[in-house]
């Protein structure tokens, strides 16, 4: 399953974007109020929505000034969420792409859920 949120426009520049992403403990801004967060070490978080189980993610990759990579600790629930950064004119863009392996089912169940969390992180973003 794959879940792009739109391209937002942030005022920050891609250095800038980059190293605020990179520092997990930031996430916490960019999630709904409602949202469990609880940092789990320098580079990994576990977050929690609402009628969903507690996700724990970390830092997989990083490119400097482009994109950064986080992806799940658990196998049970495997996925990714990328962001990349685009240089736009002061500031920069960034975009939000999950990419999970799910069945059918789960994946029906999940779908609406992850696509207004990342609609919510790509708000936060714009805000940033």
């Amino acid at each position: 399953m794959n879940l792009e949120s739109r391209v937002v426009k942030t005022q920050k520049n891609p250095q800038e974007l980059y190293e605020f992403l990179t520092q997990v403990e930031n996430f916490k801004k960019l999630m709904p109020e409602d949202t469990k967060f609880e940092l789990q070490g320098e580079d990994k978080f576990l977050f929690g929505l609402k009628g969903m189980p507690e996700i724990a993610l970390g830092i997989k990759e990083k490119n400097p000034y482009s994109q950064v990579v986080l992806g799940s600790t658990s196998d049970k629930l495997a996925f990714t969420l990328t962001c990349n950064i685009i240089e736009a004119g002061e500031g920069s863009e960034a975009q939000l792409i999950f990419d999970g392996d799910f069945n059918a089912m789960m994946a029906m169940m999940i779908k609406g859920p992850i696509k207004k969390f990342l609609e919510q992180l790509a708000s936060g973003l714009e805000k940033l």
